[in-house]
């Protein structure tokens, strides 16, 4: 295949396979003005040939919509790219190896910034001390956060830097968290320069055009990164092709967020913290520690939050994981609709980032309200089980609870599917894979649900119906695929190979099936401009 130019061209595809639901059959489409102009059988192409200005060979590669990942935290995810990453440390004595090694190597840093190290998978379950960090990095500041990103691990001389913490105020030794966690957290990314950070956040959204993922929804926010950041971030994706950004700002001040061009204040506007860092808000105590999480947000704060966006014409949103958190969410968002109307808070498809821990009670509030649950379904693949960290931290009767995708398919929520990178990695298929085969079985949903959650669910939650999907009007947003048999798969694992009923309307999508190898990326392409081909093609 050839290398498309920047501006947007009248391109032909032909010889492949198009996901598309106006014609299951599809094996070629033409794309005009950066929308899709056109799906159809091959032999029906012909007639398209002479008026293109490139004709792309698929040669049997699959065409889909690109996939949005509704939850992504772009710098913090190019610095992890560039860094120091321990998501694969598998001792505490290979993690502080690592540090001492990413030390030694980086020698000018003012600070050393690592990110993915998780304890409870560790022998002995416990993290570094400050003492063995001021070791292995000579006594310079270093910043390393937990995989959760609610909690940190830092030296001594971060701590220094900090703002507002004096000798009074420092954490004991351990994980820092709450507002600590925030004030060191901002004196590490006080410490990276603006060419530090663009640089980052174009190998972020580079690696993911290479995977095929045409839309990020950034959660940025005042306790997350920097207005700089955000609106920097912005700034570049107009500048530079590659994915589109949207972007949340997770701040209480609805006037603030519409000013830094946010089309929601919202992302991760925190109910509470995370489960891995026993922060996430419960209505039981931990199965692993005496007390239930923190609070951030109640019921009341949440409905004037709510009622300021409705009436702003803005999306609010909020990052809940624990049950307690999810319930004052829901009341606050009924508050808010007793004040301004239920069907004005259903319009404006207010978000509840990763909703983990739901009771039946909490996912038909959801369907009440009209909320799109944006979700991560690698957190389940990564955490799940009975031997997983949510089990550790819950128990297990309660961690096979969380996560119920089936059961907020099946009561009409919205989903949009996320990574939260850099908590987990960008891997569109990956978390397909995850969410068609959960660990926990009755939450599973087909592969056809979970990829359109991560394609038009992504484009649905931020009040766009008619994207996400190949169909003519559609915006040219695609990716092209080297992948194996198409199959059918249904919820209860059964795969089918492909239906020829054309009555079935059903495209194919590739399989799945733990231990298949995933699609390859060969071409993306965002508003009919390519922004990604894989070297060789």
């Amino acid at each position: 295949m050839s290398e498309s130019a920047a501006q947007p061209k009248t391109v032909l595809l032909r010889r492949g396979e198009v996901h598309s639901p106006a014609d299951p059959f599809a094996t070629a489409m033409v794309v005009e003005r950066g929308q899709v102009a056109w799906v159809g059988s091959e032999g029906a192409a012909d007639a398209f040939a002479d008026g293109v200005d490139e004709v792309v060979d698929l040669d049997g590669a699959l065409v889909t919509p690109a996939f949005t990942d509704a939850h992504v935290h772009t710098t913090a995810t190019g610095l992890a790219l560039t860094g120091l990453d321990l998501s694969a440390a598998p001792t505490l004595e290979a993690a502080l190896a690592a540090v001492r090694d990413f030390a030694a190597a980086r020698p000018r840093d003012r600070v050393l910034l690592g990110h993915g190290w998780d304890a409870s998978r560790w022998p002995g379950g416990r993290p570094p001390t400050r003492a063995e960090l001021d070791e292995a990095t000579a006594g310079r500041p270093l910043y390393l956060s937990r995989i959760d990103v609610h909690s940190a691990v830092v030296t001594t001389a971060l701590l220094d830097l900090a703002p507002g913490l004096d000798a009074a105020d420092r954490p004991a030794d351990g994980p820092v968290t709450a507002d600590a966690h925030h004030a060191v957290r901002a004196a590490a990314l006080a410490a990276v320069t603006p060419q530090q950070r663009t640089e980052a956040q174009r190998a972020a959204l580079a690696h993911a055009a290479s995977l095929g993922i045409g839309t990020v929804h950034e959660c940025g926010g005042p306790e997350i990164s920097s207005e700089d950041d955000f609106t920097g971030l912005l700034a570049l994706a107009v500048e530079d092709p590659g994915p589109r950004v949207v972007g949340y700002w997770a701040e209480q001040n609805v006037g603030r967020a519409r000013e830094l061009g946010a089309v929601g204040a919202a992302g991760d506007l925190f109910a509470d913290g995370a489960l891995g860092s026993h922060t996430a808000c419960l209505r039981e105590p931990y199965a692993d520690a005496a007390h239930t999480g923190t609070a951030h947000l109640g019921a009341g704060a949440v409905a004037a939050h709510v009622v300021a966006c409705t009436e702003a014409g803005l999306q609010a949103g909020f990052h809940a994981i624990g049950d307690a958190a999810v319930e004052a969410v829901v009341e606050g968002m009924r508050a808010a609709a007793e004040k301004t109307g239920l069907a004005r808070v259903r319009a404006a498809r207010h978000r509840v980032e990763h909703a983990e821990m739901l009771t039946p009670e909490t996912v038909a509030a959801f369907a009440e309200l009209g909320l799109t649950a944006s979700v991560q379904p690698a957190f389940d693949a990564l955490w799940g089980g009975e031997e997983g960290m949510y089990a550790q931290r819950l128990g297990v009767r309660r961690a096979r609870t969380l996560n119920p995708f089936a059961a907020l398919l099946r009561a009409g929520v919205p989903l949009a599917f996320g990574s939260d990178s850099p908590v987990t990695p960008l891997d569109p298929w990956g978390t397909v894979r995850a969410a068609a085969f959960h660990r926990t079985p009755e939450h599973r949903i087909s592969v056809r649900a979970a990829f359109t959650a991560h394609t038009r669910g992504g484009w649905r939650a931020v009040g766009r119906d008619d994207a996400g999907v190949l169909v003519p009007g559609a915006p040219a947003d695609y990716a092209v695929w080297r992948t194996g048999e198409l199959v059918v798969q249904a919820p209860d694992d059964r795969v089918a190979r492909w239906s020829t009923d054309p009555r079935s309307g059903t495209p194919g999508l590739p399989d799945l099936a733990p231990g298949r190898d995933l699609p390859v990326c060969l071409r993306t392409v965002v508003g009919g401009r390519t922004v990604h081909v894989r070297p060789g093609e």
